[in-house]
């Protein structure tokens, strides 16, 4: 499609505007669309709510989601939680440590607010280095071409934009259960007053999996629900079962097959009551069933823009929502919720509208962790994605050893590999690992697989020995083979 075609009936005559292009929402995908499209020469302005580590209708802050309240601030405190075990594994390694190590969590909230803060102020520093306006204030849709700012103390401005983007995010959401005002989302979680002795997670996605590991590797007991018989849905369901072997192996208490129905509070704390099984009482419950775009306070179905059931922005393979001169990008439009994923639709955004390249987000062979302790990583197709979308029969090489430092420390725990080839092409469709610095190695798997490498150009790379990293070329014995269209291996 030529970029004429894109463009075609946004605007007759020579119409002015305040501005070529206007952004709602400064989180990954808004920050980077506004920088990139300045850089072609575009007039930009973006607004931001005002900064809070907690979000609210009224709260955000530049940085969004991923900065202030999501992936960063999760980070430090799964590399604070991951001490816990190191401290364990170093007194085979020769380290004299006392039988008590404290453990100071206000310390490192105060360190991880820092941080933030810190980057909420270099992001405001970027936006203004690359020419962009940065307004305050709760930005909704006027009409195709004009957009209100609702500032803190209630005054309103208008602004015109050739174009107007749309990336407002999501946010976290409570199910509809008895008491659920007691429980906490994941924004509250990374910022405790106290630290919670007891806790209890409800969810199987990788926010519920990633906190209870950050909790239990602090020293709390931790119990995790989820409806399913294995948590993390939507990934390899050989590798799930090594997640949950792994949280289990770590102490954390898994109940799955079971949902909370109620939450109660008690003079001891929360008394959670599951639909089945046994009550327990906890001084924290994080619900981590599920997010909810963003969509809500910006008059956009009242302009013509299409939202589906969910709430999400109908987008076409352009980003371009069902009004032409407003478009969206990131988790409001639900395609596929990661920072990458929302800075790569960034970028083709502004290609597209002002670079004169009409440029579509290939969501292909795209890398994605999970910051469980130990983390799990991820790219290309799963098994059973594998078996449903291949026509020639997939082999699978997997791989399951004692990492060389746990020989030493005693720990008992694998790590997992598996690699997912197309019979008839020799191509790697498929590469998981579940392991210490699994995140670290599937990036650069990633390149491969986006460069069509086979399994044999694989097995004639030399590894790095001595490293985990190298078993991904060493991997020759096959598994099995599983012929396509066959019945997944679980339905879990």
């Amino acid at each position: 499609m030529s970029r004429k075609m894109l463009i075609d009936g946004e605007v007759e005559g020579e119409q002015q505007f305040d501005y070529d292009l206007f952004v709602i929402g400064a989180g990954s995908g808004g920050v980077r669309a506004s920088r990139t499209s300045a850089g072609f020469g575009a007039k930009v302005a973006i607004c931001e709510l005002p900064f809070h580590p907690i979000s609210s209708e009224v709260i955000g802050g530049v940085g969004g989601t991923c900065v202030i309240r999501g992936c960063v601030p999760k980070k430090i405190l799964v590399y604070g939680a991951t001490f816990g075990g190191e401290f364990e594994d170093a007194r085979n390694f020769g380290w004299e440590l006392g039988e008590k190590i404290d453990f100071n969590w206000k310390k490192l909230l105060h360190n991880k607010h820092n941080e933030i803060t810190r980057l909420n102020g270099i992001y405001k520093r970027m936006l203004a280095n690359s020419g962009v306006t940065l307004l305050e204030g709760e930005g909704r849709v006027v009409d195709a071409h004009r957009v209100e700012v609702i500032q803190a103390d209630g005054s309103k401005q208008q602004y015109s934009a050739k174009h107007i983007l749309i990336a407002t995010g999501s946010r976290a959401q409570r199910p509809p259960i008895a008491g659920k005002e007691l429980g906490i989302t994941s924004d509250e979680a990374l910022s405790l007053e106290e630290f919670p002795k007891r806790a209890v997670v409800y969810g199987g996605g990788y926010i519920a999996v990633e906190f209870a590991s950050i909790w239990r590797g602090m020293g709390a007991k931790v119990d995790l629900f989820y409806r399913k018989e294995l948590p993390l849905r939507g990934f390899d369901d050989e590798m799930r079962e090594v997640v949950a072997s792994n949280l289990k192996g770590r102490g954390i208490n898994l109940h799955p097959g079971t949902n909370i129905a109620e939450l109660h509070k008690t003079e001891d704390g929360i008394r959670v009551v599951p639909d089945h099984g046994d009550e327990l009482t906890a001084d924290v419950v994080l619900f981590a069933t599920g997010r909810a775009p963003n969509s809500k306070r910006l008059n956009l179905e009242s302009v013509g823009v299409e939202l589906d059931k969910t709430g999400a922005i109908k987008v076409d393979e352009y980003s371009r929502t069902t009004v032409p001169s407003i478009w969206a990008v990131g988790d409001v439009t639900n395609r596929m919720n990661l920072t990458p994923v929302a800075l790569m639709e960034g970028t083709c955004f502004s290609k597209t509208v002002f670079g004169g390249q009409p440029t579509k987000p290939d969501y292909k062979h795209i890398p994605c962790a999970v910051f469980s302790i130990p983390p799990l990583s991820v790219v290309g197709l799963s098994e059973q994605q594998a078996i449903e979308e291949c026509k020639s029969d997939i082999l699978v090489y997997t791989s399951s050893f004692n990492p060389m430092k746990n020989t030493v420390s005693g720990r008992q725990e694998k790590t997992v590999m598996k690699l997912l080839v197309d019979s008839e092409t020799d191509k790697v469709i498929g590469a998981s690992m579940c392991g210490p610095d699994a995140a670290e190695i599937m990036q650069g798997i990633a390149i491969a697989l986006k460069c069509g490498a086979t399994k044999a150009q694989f097995d004639s790379t030399v590894g790095i020995h001595p490293s985990s990293a190298e078993e991904f070329v060493t991997m020759r014995t096959l598994t099995r083979r599983v012929t396509a269209g066959a019945k997944p291996k679980t339905n879990l």
